[in-house]
C-alpha cells in the first residue's frame, strides 16, 4: 500500500486540528457550535473549513462519531483487561470505564447525552456506535449464560417483540427477560452518569464513586450475574 500523499496528510492533520479547536469550543457553547466560532478560533476565515467539513452539521457528526468510538473503546478496553470468567468483574470494568470517560469529557459526552442540538439529526452510521457500551454489557450476559442465577419476570408481548428483534440480529441467544434486565442496567448506567455529570446529585451524594459502584453491582444483581 501506498503511503499517502502530502496533499492526503495535510487534509488529515488540518481535519483533526478543526475538531480538537471545535471539542474546545463544546466546553463554552455547548451544541451551538458553529464554524464561524471555530474558524475565528483558528484564526482563519470560515469559508476555508468548509473544504473540510461542507456544514456544521457535518463538523458536529465527525465529533459525535468520534466520541461514541472513543467512549466505546474505552469500555472495551477496561472490559478486555479482565480475565474472561470474571463476568462480575468485566460488567463492573465496562460500566466503570464509561463513566471515567464521561467524568473526563464532560463537553463530548453533553453533546452525546445530553440536550438535543436544535436542528440537527444525526445520522442513521451514528446509531450502531451508540450501541456498542450495550452489546458488549450483552456480550457479558451471553458469555456467561451457563452460571446466570434465574431471571423470571413477565415482560409485555410488545416490547418482547423489540427484544427478540434485537436478539435475532446478534450472534448468541438469550432469553427476552434477560436482555430486558440488561437494558435496564444500560439505562440505569448512563442515567446516574447523566445526573451526576449535569449536577444533579450536588448536595445529596458526596460519595460519588462508591454510590455509582454499588449501583452498577446491583444492576449486576439484577442481570442475574452471581457474587
Amino acid at each position: 500500500m501506498s503511503a499517502p500523499s502530502l496533499r492526503a496528510r495535510v487534509r488529515a492533520e488540518m481535519s483533526l486540528e478543526i475538531k480538537e479547536v471545535a471539542r474546545r469550543r463544546l466546553a463554552v457553547d455547548g451544541g451551538n457550535l458553529s464554524l464561524r466560532a471555530v474558524a475565528r478560533d483558528m484564526g482563519i476565515v470560515a469559508s476555508a473549513l468548509y473544504r473540510y467539513f461542507p456544514s456544521r452539521d457535518a463538523l458536529l457528526t465527525a465529533l459525535i462519531t468520534d466520541g461514541y468510538e472513543a467512549l466505546g473503546t474505552a469500555a472495551a478496553e477496561a472490559e478486555a483487561a479482565v480475565p474472561r470468567d470474571d463476568l462480575r468483574g468485566r460488567w463492573l470494568a465496562a460500566c466503570t470505564a464509561v463513566r471515567t470517560w464521561a467524568l473526563s469529557h464532560p463537553a463530548e459526552y453533553c453533546l452525546l447525552y445530553g440536550d438535543p442540538v436544535p436542528g440537527y439529526a444525526a445520522p442513521q452510521e451514528t446509531v450502531a456506535l451508540a450501541a456498542r457500551v450495550v452489546f458488549l454489557l450483552v456480550d457479558i450476559i451471553v458469555d456467561g449464560a451457563e452460571r446466570l442465577e434465574p431471571v423470571s419476570s413477565p415482560v409485555p408481548e410488545r416490547v418482547r417483540a423489540d427484544l427478540r428483534r434485537l436478539i435475532d440480529q446478534r450472534d448468541g441467544d438469550l432469553p427476552e427477560e434477560r436482555l430486558d434486565r440488561v437494558f435496564v442496567g444500560w439505562t440505569h448506567l448512563f442515567g446516574l452518569i447523566n445526573f451526576e455529570v449535569f449536577g444533579r446529585l450536588d448536595g445529596t451524594i458526596e460519595a460519588r464513586a462508591e454510590y455509582f459502584e454499588h449501583h452498577m453491582a446491583l444492576m449486576a444483581d439484577l442481570a442475574g450475574i452471581p457474587r
